[in-house]
């Protein structure tokens, strides 16, 4: 199964808006929110057919970042709001949903004001409201001398030999479309930034949180340093109905280090009654 399939486009509030169908056409499908700059291009293409091999799955570029066009806002709750007009738009009446870092805000945010839209929650590389933006500021100033798989390799992984191999082979099999390079717009770092910030510096809500209904599975590895694995511990800690899964000698992007295990155990919590 190739990682490229063909990009599609909807009009979603007056925004042209690209997404991608991979995988089965049963089954409820799982839509996927990517990271901080991310675009459909840096989803692992081992995790992607993994997960399309069991399930039909939505990519998506929210507005203004990759081949989609509009403004990124600078703030999560807009971001959401575009998400949840987009599974409006393509009158899907329920999906699970797979959000890593930024994505995993939204999934927060969509879990607790449109709750009947979704059916089960991963959230993988994430925090709640209320760990301060310190951490945040460090770790992407620390890559500013940086480009390309270099920025990746420090932010994702850990500094062990066996967590930068798997990083290299990570970033082996990422392959970008001609519809845009590996490199974010200036519009959509700023503005994403400014978003992670806002809801890193907001106040925590347990109770809010503790509302939300779904099963959840929170993934995460051993050492984070962009959003610390405390504070996904934290999140699962105040989630009601939530799985927590925390994998060896990882970083951010604990999911891409070990694409099998992650596929499998998304598969197995998708499918079980």
């Amino acid at each position: 199964m190739s990682q490229q399939a063909t990009t599609n486009y909807i009009d979603v509030n007056g925004i042209r808006t690209a997404y991608r169908r991979r995988g089965r056409a049963d089954g409820p499908p799982l839509l996927l929110l990517q990271h901080f700059t991310g675009t459909m291009d840096n989803w692992d293409p081992a995790v992607v057919q993994a997960l399309a091999a069991e399930r039909p799955l939505i990519l998506l570029d929210n507005a203004g970042v990759g081949a989609s066009h509009g403004q990124t806002p600078d703030n999560v709750d807009a971001m959401t709001a575009h998400v949840i007009a987009f599974v409006t738009a393509l009158d899907l009446q329920q999906v699970d949903l797979l959000g890593f870092s930024l994505g995993s805000f939204i999934a927060q945010q969509m879990a607790q004001r449109r709750p009947e839209l979704l059916r089960k929650v991963i959230m993988v590389g994430g925090c709640p409201p209320g760990q301060g933006a310190a951490t945040f500021h460090q770790v992407i100033a620390g890559v500013a001398d940086k480009s390309g798989a270099d920025v990746l390799l420090q932010l994702f992984f850990t500094p062990s030999v066996a967590s930068q191999a798997l990083g290299q082979a990570f970033v082996q099999r990422l392959s970008f479309s001609g519809e845009h390079g590996p490199n974010p717009s200036e519009q959509v770092f700023a503005a994403q930034y400014q978003a992670i910030v806002a809801w890193c510096e907001s106040a925590f809500d347990d109770a809010a949180l503790r509302a939300i209904p779904h099963p959840v599975l929170v993934v995460q590895g051993s050492n984070d340093t962009m959003f610390p694995t405390p504070q996904s511990v934290r999140l699962f800690e105040s989630l009601s109905n939530a799985q927590l899964s925390l994998y060896p000698d990882s970083g951010h992007a604990s999911l891409f280090q070990y694409p099998a295990l992650f596929a499998s155990q998304v598969n197995y919590f998708l499918s079980a009654q």
